[in-house]
């Protein structure tokens, strides 16, 4: 089992350009199944969940290149509609297939996704605004065997802005007949991304970023070039980065606007924040505040895949911090292993009321979510000694060259 052996106390300084959007990447990725054509996707970050998303594609009959960045696929060629039951157990966003497979082939077979554990992320309103549709779905043994005479664009109000559903919506709407209109529609920047793809592939979506989405469905599409946006999760944990070891770091390549939550709540730790256009300079305090309340929310309200490395930096604030998790049970694994480095937290249900440790020192922690585990990397750069993180597989499925990048920083890991 691999994992990163960290030497804390070192502060960071430098720049670094921030990779592709995961988050972002992975239904775009599903959706070029949908044109059946040619489509060059650039600013690719390389990591575990892309690699999966390409094997899918391969699987159902897919040309798949990919050079540096960019990605080179070639879809006409697709022709199976079930996905490979290994690859789909290993990575959540898989589920996005179903909306691709059945705008253009009226059918798809899986078995429930996997991902990280971070509590229960129900599909039940993927099913319930599929079948909306038109869709026939039968959930049998672990599987969904999903099929369609026709699409049919209808009103769908979700009960919950959940972003799969949403894309999983406009993917399957996109070549339905009639028009759809997604009320209560997730708004984060990553649907913005999809439906700008989608658009220069011939599809007409519109609203995205908005809490009303509308797909009027389309039967020609064609090839496009497409590049993906900024991390904004991974920007968020460099900041992170710079703000918990008294750093100084500039993030570049950023949309600022998708960072507007994470800045704010830097700020209230006493951290610095410098914005220069697409660049960010964040300079971490010399004392760093708690946080009265910490509150996760959908977009454009602080991000859920920010929580663990916040609690991170909190747990070395003078004072009380609390974080309220709000948008998933079951995600706060990554106490348990913070408090074997000194941590002082206590969590409540979905809430967690962090204290000031006297300090942190280095131990043998375990990663066991994506996130979860970014935040143990962070607490390492800190902690008095040595930190080994274990079970960094889950890291490297949503940062590409983290360790790396931390040591051109002024980190010292290494990766064994």
């Amino acid at each position: 089992m691999e994992k990163y052996i960290i030497n804390g106390g070192n502060r960071l300084y430098g720049e670094l350009p921030i990779i592709g959007a995961k988050n972002a990447v992975l239904p775009i990725l599903a959706a070029t199944v949908i044109n059946g054509s040619s489509n060059l996707i650039s600013n690719v970050p390389k990591l575990r969940d892309v690699e999966i998303m390409i094997k899918i594609l391969d699987s159902l009959g897919a040309k798949v290149e990919m050079k540096g960045d960019t990605i080179a696929i070639d879809s006409s060629k697709i022709s199976k509609v079930t996905l490979p039951e290994e690859l789909v157990r290993e990575m959540r966003s898989s589920i996005i297939f179903m909306g691709a497979l059945l705008a253009r082939f009226g059918e798809a077979v899986l078995s429930y996704p996997g991902g990280c554990e971070i509590g229960p992320r129900p599909i039940d309103l993927h099913l319930k605004s599929l079948r909306q549709m038109g869709a026939e779905i039968e959930e049998s043994h672990g599987f969904l065997y999903c099929k369609a005479k026709g699409l049919r664009g209808c009103d769908i109000q979700l009960d919950y802005p959940s972003v799969g559903a949403t894309e999983n919506i406009i993917l399957a709407a996109s070549t339905a007949d009639g028009t759809t209109i997604i009320r209560n529609a997730a708004r984060e920047p990553e649907i913005v991304d999809l439906q700008d793809y989608l658009n220069k592939i011939g599809c007409r979506v519109k609203g995205a970023g908005t809490s009303i989405i509308v797909v009027e469905g389309v039967k020609e599409l064609h090839s496009c070039e497409h590049r993906i946006i900024p991390d904004r999760i991974v920007a968020g944990t460099y900041m992170v980065a710079a703000a918990i070891t008294q750093g100084e770091i500039v993030l570049k390549n950023l949309v600022v606007e998708h960072l507007q939550s994470i800045i704010a709540k830097l700020k209230e730790t006493g951290t610095r924040v410098i914005i220069d256009k697409k660049d960010i300079k964040i300079i971490g305090p010399d004392r760093i505040l708690p946080i009265e309340m910490l509150q996760t929310l959908p977009f454009p309200g602080f991000p859920t895949d920010m929580q663990a490395q916040f609690m991170a930096l909190l747990s070395i604030a003078d004072g009380t911090s609390i974080i309220n998790e709000t948008v998933f049970e079951n995600r706060f694994k990554h106490a348990e292993e913070l408090t074997r480095m000194g941590a002082n937290i206590k969590t409540f249900g979905n809430v967690a009321v962090i204290k000031r440790a006297n300090k942190l020192t280095g131990a043998k922690v375990y990663a066991k979510d994506l996130r979860g585990g970014a935040a143990l990397v962070l607490s390492g750069l800190v902690a008095e000694g040595v930190t080994e993180v274990e079970n960094i597989y889950h890291i490297n499925r949503g940062y590409e060259s983290l360790y790396e990048n931390l040591n051109r920083l002024g980190a010292k890991i290494i990766s064994v």
